[in-house]
């Protein structure tokens, strides 16, 4: 197998596991600080293969995940489209911050993305997310480092093996 066949079966593996790792039950009382791991591994490779994510593609991952998620058709979608875009349109700047100067974006990104779900629940008529859910970009922040370090020591694993 190839190089960049490897690497595209790495990118949807990844984005695979996200999700499921999405649907993945907790306790209840720890539920709502679960990170949330699609925007993690959009980030991801958003920063290190710009050419291989773009906010459509994000936003079919939001539409798969809301699916599979029973939630509203088109929430998760549409944070994860704005969440992608923000990352590509400042991927040149992000790219080169150190490990904790990245994690401080991902909070912040991952706050926005909280934000934007308080407002679609808000025009939507839900009920409000729990106070403990605010909590939740910080867990992503926090797990960031090894999140990226894990993928990319994949994606340098895949890059390095010669073409078969």
């Amino acid at each position: 197998m190839n190089r960049m066949r490897a690497q595209g079966w790495a990118f949807w593996i990844g984005i695979a596991l996200a999700l499921l790792l999405m649907l993945m039950p907790l306790p209840a009382l720890i539920q709502p600080l679960k990170p949330y791991w699609p925007a993690l591994v959009l980030m991801y490779w958003s920063l290190e293969a710009s050419d291989r994510v773009s906010v459509g593609l994000a936003f079919c991952v939001g539409i798969v995940a809301d699916l599979l998620n029973g939630a509203l058709l088109g929430d998760q979608a549409l944070r994860l489209a704005v969440l992608v875009f923000i990352v590509l349109r400042f991927r040149s700047r992000l790219r080169f911050f150190p490990m904790w100067q990245q994690a401080l974006a991902v909070w912040l990104l991952l706050l926005n993305n909280q934000v934007l779900q308080a407002l679609i629940r808000a025009f939507a008529g839900d009920s409000p997310m729990p106070a403990l859910s605010w909590l939740s970009p910080a867990v992503g922040a926090a797990i960031w480092p090894f999140v990226f370090l894990l993928l990319d020591d994949v994606n340098t694993r895949l890059r390095g093996n010669k073409a078969a």
